[in-house]
């Protein structure tokens, strides 16, 4: 070979290890930023001698900058009990903590020009933001700290990132978590980069607030005003941004007037970078409850006319074009399309093919709306549709929508969503999103009072969704934000990073939440705590106990698995320190005790009854114990209310929203109702049921691993589902190569029932199905239906008890044991267990 190729060879070759050597290099560099309590070698010292990094950033970048460092100021007095110093000028010596935005910041800006901030990974991003240990960032200054946004939110995320950090929660002031003490703070490492996010818009929705949020705000914060208003919004706004949320659906119930009423609030949604909607009754920023039913005549001056489109299109159209052009200023993602006036079928044509076809007007119009409203073509306005309730129906008639807009896809208000995006919806520019409840009133029955939604249904159903593109938006309804404050959390962590909360791993979220919130010492037992308290609810909510029936062994064990977790709970609250007593109550106590308290109130008036018709006179007994339960609840609300951070929360928590039937005191034993049966009567005869856990399965097939065990999925302790999903479904003809699990169940001579019990959801998205196929002992499988349509009869008996059930009836010629084969022909489908029970003939 010629001298001159083997010199460009070795050269090649020496540049490939050089830089590989390089490479390695840097990344061993570049490590993560963590925060330690003590100095370490080469660490940054964030606060130390009762000195506080002076906070550096341009006056000219986005406004919510400012606002992040000024809380990120508060926070680090609440651990130090020093201030830190603000400047638009970084001057020598010192250790500077510098914020910005890129192309926004002049500080961000010259350090990247310097070569002194690569900021590959970040920049041109949405809502990405960097924390970095930059030595000698400009003459004079060792170090500083560079907290830097591909945005402006991204920036205050990264802010208040930091924050989470140092060992303040989000719920700092919304739950009163009082950060630990603090003398110094270091930070170490090179650099971290967060995001972009795995959903663009992150949003809450508060709703429901005639029993929360409105009196409180009311009461406590927008004491003027008498409503929920600016000075709640503040507190609100901050909130999304320590959770990482963007997007909000403001409060809308005809106790609280419009958002927009309020000057202030669309100027603070500007300033916090909040981005505005309205709920999916609320076409185009409007607020229908106040705005058209109770306001529309003081505002124009005229006679308000009626809520058809089809009839009074003029003043509608004026009453929607009106808002479109006051939020030009803000960012905003539109609601189209149209429904009356609060949640409920949209007037117009009787058909639904002509509601159908008027829906599609209405959304034309809409678009030049905003076309003409905004200046810029409505392909580039954010919008979203939901099809929620009756207008799912309309949407399968085969709605024209225009390519662009999301899909909103909502669940049954109850955790499972009604459908996702098909393989051709999938496709849309506009891709999809998803509308989910934490909070919910209406049909088959509210769940307003305490949040029972568990990590692992909201990671299985939303991460369900993302894999089938509904990436653009999730928005949530969280009710009055309390009690459902660990959720909401999880909802926005789980948004930000799809990748870190899968189902299998999402039950592991209350101990990492704990760890954050209560202290290492405590994770474990509030992990224990939530696992149990969403397990007990998943088989019935305590607003639903009324209308949910349970055999006498199943209260028995009901009510000593709660007798279990309220001893936990008390033991567990010993070891929290004073500061986050008022905390511990907020997120811990109050929703697990006073659960308990109704279960033993409903439960324990139900037994006393039914022992009083026996001539039992434990029934008297009994009574006393739901009597008292009843007063428990009560006991904690009024602590709520009046003793916990001296009275803050006042007004937030209501015993009985809405004043459901449920919450009263039932009708209990009295000893004028013990008898001695009569002679001759003969005591009702129950079937025994035996439940095997799916879990429990003999052996599995056909699933190349992926048949796996959800922990806190569903009713029991888990649920068995293919995960990741197999898209496809398997019929009569191919079944036994399905996926399936084996099981050994008891039974008896004579004719038993086996239900295998399932997590009651829906077909992933039109045209596919969710069934479940069984062969006992060998025989054909035999194919059951799980789905029910939203707002029928077995769809509420499905969502009131916790599980849908397939059944078949198994005649044994002797006591013994059978084989069971579930297979799993359709994707979504979650076994929670096999239930058997005997018939009488």
């Amino acid at each position: 070979m010629p001298r001159t190729h083997l010199s460009t060879r070795y050269t090649f070759l020496f540049l490939c290890v050089y830089l590989f050597t390089a490479a390695v290099t840097a990344a061993a560099q570049e490590k993560p930023i963590t925060v330690s309590f003590e100095k370490a070698p080469h660490s940054f010292p964030l606060a130390v001698n009762n000195h506080i990094s002076t906070f550096i950033y341009d006056s000219l970048d986005a406004e919510v900058v400012a606002i992040a460092l000024k809380a990120l100021k508060n926070d680090i007095r609440m651990i130090t009990g020093h201030e830190a110093a603000t400047a638009h000028i970084i001057a020598p010596g010192g250790y500077p903590l510098i914020a910005g935005t890129i192309g926004n910041s002049s500080f961000i800006d010259q350090l990247v020009k310097s070569g002194k901030l690569p900021v590959t990974g970040v920049n041109g991003k949405w809502e990405t933001f960097g924390i970095s240990l930059v030595n000698n960032p400009v003459k004079g200054v060792k170090k500083a700290v560079v907290i830097y946004g591909s945005d402006a939110r991204g920036t205050a995320f990264g802010i208040f990132e930091l924050s989470r950090m140092i060992g303040v929660s989000p719920l700092v002031w919304w739950a009163d978590v009082t950060p630990a003490q603090r003398k110094e703070i270091y930070l170490a490492g090179s650099k971290s980069i967060y995001g972009p996010p795995s959903v663009k818009y992150r949003g809450i929705f508060i709703n429901d607030e005639d029993w929360g949020m409105q009196p409180w705000a009311a009461k406590h914060m927008d004491t003027v005003i008498k409503d929920i208003g600016p000075r709640t919004y503040e507190k609100v706004f901050e909130l999304m941004l320590r959770i990482k949320a963007n997007y909000i659906w403001p409060a809308m119930h005809p106790c609280t007037k419009s958002f927009w009423f309020y000057p202030e609030n669309p100027v603070l949604a500007r300033k916090y970078s909040i981005v505005l909607g309205a709920s999916h009754c609320e076409p185009l920023l409007r607020g229908n409850v106040f705005e058209w039913s109770r306001h529309f005549e003081q505002e124009y001056g005229e006679k308000r006319g009626e809520w058809r489109y089809d009839v009074n299109r003029k003043q509608i159209d004026r009453y929607w074009n009106d808002r479109v052009i006051q939020s030009r200023n803000n960012p905003a993602v539109y609601t189209v399309g149209m429904r009356g006036i609060h949640d409920s079928d949209m007037p117009g044509p009787d058909s639904k093919e002509g509601k159908k076809t008027l829906l599609e007007e209405v959304i034309r119009n809409q678009r030049n709306l905003l076309k003409d409203g905004l200046g810029k073509p409505a392909a580039e306005v954010p919008q979203i549709f939901c099809p929620y309730k009756e207008v799912l129906d309309l949407y399968r008639l085969g709605m024209e929508l225009p390519d662009d807009i999301t899909l909103a896809w909502a669940d049954d208000n109850y955790g499972y969503i009604r459908q996702c995006s098909d393989p051709q919806e999938q496709k849309r520019s506009g891709g999809s999103g998803v509308y989910y409840h934490f909070s919910y009133w209406g049909a088959p029955e509210d769940f307003l009072w305490l949040s029972t939604v568990s990590p692992a249904l909201t990671s299985y159903e939303l991460t369900k969704a993302w894999q089938l593109n509904a990436q653009r938006l999730w928005v949530f309804n969280v009710g009055d934000i309390k009690p459902a404050e660990m959720e909401m959390q999880f909802a926005m962590d789980l948004a930000w990073d799809v990748q870190r909360w899968p189902p299998e791993k999402a039950h592991l979220y209350p101990e990492y939440w704990a760890e954050q919130t209560f202290g290492k010492d405590a994770a474990k037992s509030v992990a224990y705590i939530k696992q149990a308290y969403y397990r007990l609810a998943a088989s019935g909510k305590p607003e639903h106990l009324d209308r949910i029936t349970f055999t006498p062994g199943e209260i028995k064990k009901r009510l000593n698995d709660y007798h279990q977790l309220v001893a936990a709970t008390m033991e567990a609250g010993t070891h929290i320190p004073e500061r986050l007593k008022d905390a511990w109550f907020q997120l811990i106590s109050y929703p697990v005790l006073a659960s308990a308290a109704m279960n033993d109130k409903v439960l324990y008036a139900r037994e006393s009854v039914r022992l009083a018709a026996a001539g039992d006179s434990t029934a008297l007994v009994y009574a006393e114990r739901s009597k008292s339960a009843y007063e428990t609840i009560q006991q904690l609300t009024t602590k709520y209310n009046k003793e916990i951070a001296g009275g803050k929360w006042d007004g937030m928590m209501d015993a009985a929203p809405r004043k459901r039937k449920v919450f009263d005191m039932p009708a209990t034993a009295t000893p004028e109702m013990i008898k001695a049966p009569a002679a001759g009567q003969v005591a009702p005869v129950t079937s025994h049921v035996i439940a095997v856990p799916a879990a429990a399965y003999l052996a599995k097939g056909n699933d190349n691993g992926a048949l796996k065990t959800i922990e806190g999925l569903g009713t029991g302790k888990s649920g068995l589902t293919v995960w990741p999903m197999l898209i496809r479904s398997f019929s009569e003809k191919d079944i036994t190569t399905a996926p399936y699990a084996d099981y050994k169940v008891p039974v008896v001579k004579g004719r038993n029932r086996i239900t295998v019990r399932c997590l009651p959801n829906f077909p992933l998205y039109t045209g596919m199905y969710l069934r479940c196929a069984i062969s006992i002992n060998g025989e054909a499988p035999v194919f059951m239906n799980l789905a029910n349509p939203a707002e029928t009869p077995a769809w509420a008996v499905n969502l009131l008890r916790g599980y849908a059930g397939g059944e078949t009836i198994c005649n044994s010629d002797s006591n013994g044991e059978k084989t069971i084969r579930i297979y799993f022909p359709d994707p979504g489908l979650v076994i929670n267990s096999v239930a058997v029970s005997s018939l009488l003939p």
